[in-house]
């Protein structure tokens, strides 16, 4: 009988055991991943998020990926809507110049110290890893981008004689002043940015090693009236007045205001010989019903001032961080790992995107000048300069002389800095 009641415990506790496996088994098999990607990925690049999934998935057992994609015009009223409903996904994908002021809000988790674990993370790309960069502390990491870069007439450049990609910004002036007596065009400009595209300024300002705004002793400064980010704005104001009428000056290249178009307008109406903007400005440079200028629209990288290397450029992109109330943090982390890893950057690259790391950059004119970049101080009010067009008003008073370019730029330092320290 007693060897009976042990049996029966016996099996009691086995049972339990088997009861107790299976349902802690059962809860690992319930832990899902909710990652927000935006529709670019969707639509571009699936075999990457799947090859990321399945390798997150391998390294976790039981725990399984839900990728569901947004759309850019919402995905942040959404987002704001799960931080309200503490529901937040535990990963998402932010664009560049969104991440500051949730950064600012303490809405992501710090990453700094997960750094390592990120394939290449010692040669991300500046501009790149400025975006999730904030008060020197690593929130974001960095995804892909795209880059700026001339938007050509090959054709004209050919009958002024020059068919080689110039090596520095002063023989690119050179080329373009002669491309521009030789067309005598009413209207036509050698280059056609608009003078208020601060984008173009401010690459001017940090090729002469320049700044907009830096923190310290606990404020924002403004940097635009330094002697180096005065360098390179009078530099600006040299090639625009070589290059550009003066008409455009006050022009606003995003095409807002002012109702002005945009620089790939202007080069479809075959009133430009070259831009500077988005690679991407192939897609719109022949007018319709106008002339085909697909043939001879080519591209290269905007020269420094310095012979050999390229103009430091505003790169767009994407960034990937973790919200603060996720409650799979180091699992949020392994996975973006897994998603930005060597060779899922480099299957980046070759869909045409711009890897997270100069080490992995290729020889297309996208990637190469991307090898140089900057991007616009890490402030929670930055989008009030921006809104307050306080760049645009300077760029204008100096292009158009009613202002010194010290002077414009002392005022612009001034208005950045009380707008960023509002409160």
């Amino acid at each position: 009988m007693r060897y009976r009641v042990l049996a029966v415990v016996a099996a009691a506790i086995a049972l339990s055991v088997v009861a107790a496996t299976t349902a802690q088994s059962g809860k690992a098999a319930g832990h899902t991943l909710t990652v927000w990607l935006q529709v670019d990925a969707q639509n571009g690049w699936p075999g990457i998020v799947a090859n990321a999934n399945s390798q997150f998935k391998s390294q976790h057992p039981g725990w399984d990926v839900n990728v569901q994609y947004q759309q850019w015009t919402t995905h942040l009223s959404k987002f704001d809507a799960t931080i309200a409903g503490n529901d937040t996904p535990d990963v998402i994908e932010m664009g560049n110049t969104e991440m500051t002021a949730y950064m600012a809000a303490n809405e992501f988790v710090n990453l700094s110290g997960d750094k390592g674990k990120f394939d290449n993370s010692s040669k991300w790309l500046t501009g790149m890893k400025a975006w999730g960069t904030y008060f020197g502390k690593l929130y974001g990491i960095p995804y892909y981008a795209g880059s700026r870069v001339i938007t050509y007439r090959s054709d004209l450049f050919k009958k002024a004689g020059f068919t080689k990609a110039p090596k520095s910004m002063a023989q690119f002036q050179k080329e373009l002043v002669k491309v521009g007596k030789m067309n005598k065009k009413k209207g036509f400009s050698p280059l056609y940015v608009g003078g208020e595209d601060w984008y173009t300024a401010l690459s001017f300002v940090f090729d002469y090693g320049g700044s907009i705004a830096k923190f310290s002793h606990g404020k924002w400064h403004g940097t635009l009236a330094s002697k180096k980010s005065l360098a390179g704005l009078k530099r600006f104001k040299s090639f625009f007045d070589a290059t550009q009428s003066k008409r455009t000056a006050t022009l606003d290249a995003s095409g807002l205001g002012a109702g002005n178009p945009y620089p790939y307008t202007v080069f479809s109406q075959g009133l430009t010989a070259a831009n500077y903007g988005p690679a991407w400005y192939t897609c719109c440079t022949t007018a319709k019903g106008g002339r085909d200028y697909t043939k001879v629209t080519k591209q290269f990288v905007m020269p420094s001032h310095t012979k050999g290397q390229p103009i430091p450029g505003f790169l767009g992109g994407s960034t990937l961080a973790v919200p603060v109330q996720s409650n799979a943090k180091s699992q949020a982390v392994d996975w973006m790992a897994d998603f930005t890893s060597n060779a899922n950057e480099k299957a980046m690259e070759q869909k045409g995107n711009i890897p997270n790391a100069t080490n992995l950059l290729g020889h297309n004119v996208n990637e190469q000048a991307a090898k140089r970049s900057w991007f616009i101080p890490q402030a929670k009010h930055w989008v009030d300069v921006e809104n307050g067009n306080i760049l645009k008003t300077m760029l204008a008073q100096m292009l158009t002389g009613h202002l010194s370019v010290a002077k414009a730029a002392q005022v612009a330092d001034s208005n950045i800095a009380q707008t960023l320290n509002e409160s």
